[in-house]
């Protein structure tokens, strides 16, 4: 069902671009189809006739775009986020920092640890001198 809707909508969607280029633009510069020639129809004719023909593949354009919609979403399975247990931020464990192993105890290191990289050293505990 959706390859024929495919289908359609391409179809649909080359002849709504042909027919709009073929219509007479305003400014002059872009229409294929415009000026006076010998034809079938008037050029007033030929302008309702591409006008009306451009409103009824206009409306087959939406309809085949809202019944792919339909087709997708009605296809595709129906879940909750707030039903996943995976993703709750709550419950998930505190990496630990790289390096937070290396520190001596009591001290605080804004840097980071890095593998391979020698640490400076830490700064010396200040004591009281012996009375």
């Amino acid at each position: 069902m959706s390859t024929v809707l495919i289908i359609v909508q391409l179809i649909v969607s080359v002849a709504l671009v042909i027919i709009v280029l073929m219509q007479k633009s305003e400014g002059g510069a872009l229409g294929i189809g415009g000026g006076s020639g010998g034809g079938l129809f008037t050029p007033r004719g030929a302008g309702d006739a591409l006008t009306r023909l451009t409103a009824i593949l206009a409306v087959l354009f939406f309809a085949t775009s809202m019944a792919l919609t339909l087709l997708a979403l009605h296809r595709r399975p129906q879940h909750s986020i707030l039903d996943s247990t995976h993703a709750n931020p709550i419950s998930a464990p505190v990496p630990k920092a790289p390096g937070s192993g290396n520190a001596p105890p009591g001290s605080k290191s804004l840097v980071p640890a890095v593998p391979g990289v020698p640490q400076p050293p830490a700064p010396a505990k200040a004591t009281k001198p012996p009375k």
